[in-house]
């Protein structure tokens, strides 16, 4: 193995490892020594890959955003002759894959959790560069749906309401799933969960339109 490829090798199991790390005891309680162990590196590997713990942990937090949206971009393919109703439907849709995905890491979920729970000044450039965008185009969305016929604020509300459907099906999780067994996080139970949310925001759309 060269040089480079042993780097980039380290790199990464120090991204895996902190995410193992993060995860389990926060920003704040995780050390550079812990990290280092689990990923078996030396100590000054952080400080030569990243610069110091904190930009670690927002190396972290990107990488995961960005692989996610890799996989699930919040247009799913669709053309650009697609309808407002269709582009709804697509950003829900990858928004629950999202959240809901199985093929990431178990860690991926519970970090994020904990960042939304515990705020770290990571979250701002993750807001800046990840989150921002994603609202934004969805509130263009939201905007061709009510003919623009509502002012800034209740675009601002509409789109908060979507998120916010899709979000109860991520942090009410474990609630759902004691309240409601038969309730599934399959790729046929998210299309379920994606055609219903879009259908009742829909609805509600059509009455800030009319």
């Amino acid at each position: 193995m060269s040089v480079q490829d042993q780097s980039l090798e380290t790199r990464q199991r120090l991204l895996e490892a902190a995410g193992e790390v993060f995860a389990e005891r926060g920003f704040r309680s995780a050390t550079v020594r812990d990290i280092c162990r689990s990923a078996n590196a030396n100590v000054a590997a952080i400080h030569y890959h990243f610069g110091d713990k904190e930009a670690l942990y927002l190396a972290l937090l990107k990488s995961c955003a960005d692989d996610v949206l890799k996989r699930y971009p919040p247009t799913l393919g669709l053309s650009e002759s697609a309808t407002a109703e269709e582009k709804l439907h697509a950003f829900v849709r990858s928004f629950l894959f999202r959240i809901t995905d199985k093929g990431r890491p178990a860690w991926h979920g519970r970090l994020m959790a904990r960042e939304m729970a515990e705020p770290t000044s990571a979250l701002n450039s993750l807001v800046d560069e990840v989150y921002r965008p994603l609202v934004e185009r969805l509130e263009g969305i939201i905007g061709e749906l009510t003919g623009g016929h509502t002012d800034n604020e209740a675009v601002l509300l509409c789109t908060r309401s979507v998120l916010g459907q899709c979000l109860y099906y991520f942090h009410a999780r474990p609630v759902i799933q004691r309240m409601a067994p038969q309730q599934q996080f399959e790729p046929a139970d998210i299309e379920q969960l994606a055609a219903h949310i879009t259908r009742f925001s829909l609805a509600a759309l059509k009455e800030y339109r009319q």
